[in-house]
């Protein structure tokens, strides 16, 4: 994974005399900022009449299906992110940083206009010369995961008007140029253009895509570095990188949510979902560790289970997600052993290596659904271990329905008021708030 610039890299001066000891420190600023200047295209001048052809006479109707659920995609995020960058250059420390997301803001709002143009003038959606029609005519398309998380951007931008200090700033980076950019964006980038090679079709967008993909890498590096910095200015940053790391990737299984998890809509161009997935959360993690953070030891809980390969975390992820564990749930959450046990090894693995705890806890779950069996979680120095059953002399137990505890767990419901309504009920108020202490994020 390359984060460092190409060629040779202008001295930051604020790095002057200090020896290179991550790949974020070999990236400049200024350089960046040069290679927007090289790298300007034009989003008005693309041709895409060899496009229109190749839409209609050598893609299959499946395949045009899928092309415009993965393009919206990519055209609302687009417009999104141009919206809410503002406040990131009001927030920047420093003049170089300021310059250089004035550049960005620029680059979004010409790839906005890059997927406007295909969708009308190709695909027929969205005809007309507002890009508001052509997003509105879009809308239908968005995904759970995708609406939860471009709905936190926006709220991020709010937040960051309010407070521009280094802590929330490395929050809307994290978000920004991280999670949705180096994460989302260049997985789903990855796809597009592999299978427009591969297909030999539609040479238009082909060219805008792979200048699109150029452009972001220059904004992933920049959030390398940026986020390097502020670690380095303030001590608060890595919790606030873990914060929103925490917070959001359990949505990330459902940013590529298929209609109905319908994988022809992916597999149709040659692709798995998890393959999109391991691109995805393969990048993120480089990236994290490029700016000098280990994204396994970041303060609070595990929020990449350490012991599970890239490819086990995206397949957990996209089972817990369909079973209505994590993420948006549009149905009743599955309740099959499997999943159940699924739920509780996931659990198992978030306790943090740090508990404190300093004598070994025991507690018990009994589900007053009826149709659930019990599980406890033992928690002793250094080990975890979950079994289905009821646990000898158990520290705590809690007694509350299956969906109400899922809910919970998945952040859809407050368990403060759960116990307050009394529909959760707890046998030691203490050894309640140990459990908070087995999974807080301190």
């Amino acid at each position: 994974m390359a984060v460092a610039t190409q060629g040779t890299s202008v001295v930051d001066p604020d790095r002057a005399g200090i020896s290179p000891q991550i790949p974020a420190d070999r990236i400049s600023y200024t350089d960046l900022y040069a290679r927007w200047e090289k790298g300007n295209w034009s989003a008005t001048e693309i041709d895409f009449s060899q496009d229109k052809i190749d839409w209609q006479t050598k893609l299959e109707p499946i395949q045009r299906k899928a092309a415009i659920w993965q393009y919206s995609l990519f055209f609302w995020g687009e417009d999104a992110v141009a919206d809410n960058l503002s406040p990131y250059i009001d927030a920047a420390p420093r003049e170089e940083q300021k310059y250089f997301l004035a550049t960005q803001q620029v680059d979004e709002a010409r790839h906005a206009v890059f997927f406007k143009r295909f969708m009308a003038e190709v695909a027929g959606i969205g005809g007309g010369r507002a890009a508001a029609e052509g997003l509105e005519a879009i809308r239908h398309q968005l995904t759970p995961g995708f609406r939860v998380i471009f709905n936190r951007l926006g709220r991020m931008a709010e937040e960051l008007r309010r407070d521009r200090s280094r802590p929330k700033l490395a929050e809307a980076v994290t978000l920004y140029h991280l999670l949705i950019e180096a994460s989302l964006a260049q997985a789903g980038q990855h796809m597009i253009t592999s299978y427009l090679q591969r297909m030999g079709v539609m040479p238009g967008f082909l060219q805008g895509m792979e200048n699109v993909a150029v452009d972001e890498q220059r904004h992933i590096a920049f959030g390398v570095k940026l986020i390097s910095d502020l670690a380095r200015e303030d001590r608060r940053v890595p919790a606030a990188v873990a914060r929103i790391l925490r917070e959001l990737t359990p949505y990330t299984s459902q940013v590529l949510q298929p209609p109905n998890w319908d994988e022809r809509y992916v597999t149709c161009f040659g692709f798995s979902w998890d393959d999109v997935g391991v691109t995805g959360m393969k990048s993120l993690l480089g990236r994290l560790r490029a700016a000098g953070l280990d994204p396994h030891n970041l303060p609070g809980g595990p929020i990449f289970l350490r012991d599970l390969s890239v490819e086990e975390m995206v397949r957990r992820g996209r089972k817990l997600a369909r079973s209505g564990i994590t993420g948006v749930r549009s149905g009743p959450t599955a309740r099959d052993p499997e999943t159940v046990a699924l739920l509780f090894d996931t659990i198992r693995r978030r306790v943090r290596p740090d508990h404190g705890l300093n004598k070994p806890m025991t507690f018990q779950w009994q589900f007053t659904d009826g149709d659930i069996a019990p599980w406890y979680l033992k928690v002793e120095n250094g080990t975890a271990a979950v079994g289905e059953g009821l646990a000898e002399r158990p520290d705590l137990v809690i007694r509350v329905p299956y969906q109400l505890w899922v809910d919970i767990i998945g952040g859809r419901r407050n368990g403060l008021q759960a116990l307050l309504s009394g529909k959760m009920r707890v046998s030691n108020p203490l050894a309640l708030l140990k459990l908070q202490q087995v999974f807080g994020e301190g």
